[in-house]
């Protein structure tokens, strides 16, 4: 059986986890569907839950990331900031950065061993 490299990463803040690839999903899936409650059923995760990590993610960065809408006639709904959408892509740029130099470590170290 080959060996995989598996690896996560996550930002904090005074030792606090402010954004990590949960995050990200939820974030991305409020920005695809419109709503929170959608985007909390898509992850698997409660709307509670959901909610929660966009309070914690918005006051530890100190920026709006969320802005929402209560339902009514026309239904509720959300969408992402401009500081949002920031976050995501230098989000996605570290992640893909970070995998570029672990695949080329993970290369180096398990498969240059001359089996």
């Amino acid at each position: 059986m080959p060996i995989e490299l598996r690896s996560k990463i996550w930002l904090e803040i005074d030792g606090e986890t402010v954004f990590g690839s949960g995050r990200r999903a939820l974030l991305e899936e409020i920005d695809r569907r419109g709503s929170i409650n959608k985007a909390a059923k898509a992850i698997h995760i409660s709307f509670r839950k959901a909610l929660s990590y966009i309070q914690s993610m918005e006051l530890r960065l100190g920026k709006k990331l969320v802005i929402r809408q209560a339902g009514g006639i026309n239904g509720g709904g959300a969408r992402l900031t401009d500081e949002a959408q920031s976050l995501l892509n230098q989000y996605r740029q570290l992640e893909k950065g970070v995998q570029e130099t672990l695949d080329r470590k993970f290369i180096k170290v398990f498969h240059n061993q001359g089996d």
